[in-house]
């Protein structure tokens, strides 16, 4: 077997920390131990991680009650937050503004004084561009709206 295999298989039955430390199969435990005994690299790797999961057990996380205490106060006090509420969002009367007043100046765009002179120039052609980029426009601000307040909809159509 090549290194990193034989890492993998250490990494994966010394992933868990509830794992008791006898957790890798004895097949395995043969195999590690014979290829540790030739490789001086996969040595030093799994004495690395073994060091790592001693620290991570005994010294890096400090008991300590009150910061338990404070987290789970915090936590609890999150479940009563409305989730989808943004604060300084768009109220649905901004949203129905703003897409007028995008629906009127595209509308608007064909009365321009240059626009009759480039449609005359460039042919029935010119319309076809136009209104696809109209079109888009105004399906990407269908989407971010009803995206923005599909919570709303459902709840006022029963959905």
């Amino acid at each position: 077997m090549n290194c990193s295999k034989i890492l993998d298989l250490v990494y994966e039955y010394s992933g868990s920390e509830f794992a008791p430390e006898d957790s890798m199969p004895l097949f395995v435990q043969i195999q590690v131990w014979l290829h540790s005994a030739f490789c001086t690299y996969c040595t030093r790797e799994i004495e690395r991680l073994e060091e790592a999961r001693n620290i991570m057990r005994r010294d890096f996380f400090i008991s300590s009650p009150e910061l338990e205490d404070a987290i789970m106060a915090k936590i609890t006090a999150e479940k009563d937050i409305e989730p989808y509420a943004v604060p300084g969002g768009l109220s649905t009367r901004a949203w129905v503004i703003a897409g007028l007043i995008i629906l009127v100046s595209l509308a608007t765009a064909f009365f321009g004084l240059d626009f009759k002179k480039i449609a005359d120039e460039t042919g029935m052609s010119f319309l076809l561009p136009v209104g696809i980029t109209i079109g888009i426009v105004l399906t990407v601000y269908g989407v971010f709206f009803i995206g923005s307040h599909i919570r709303e909809f459902t709840e006022r159509f029963g959905l």
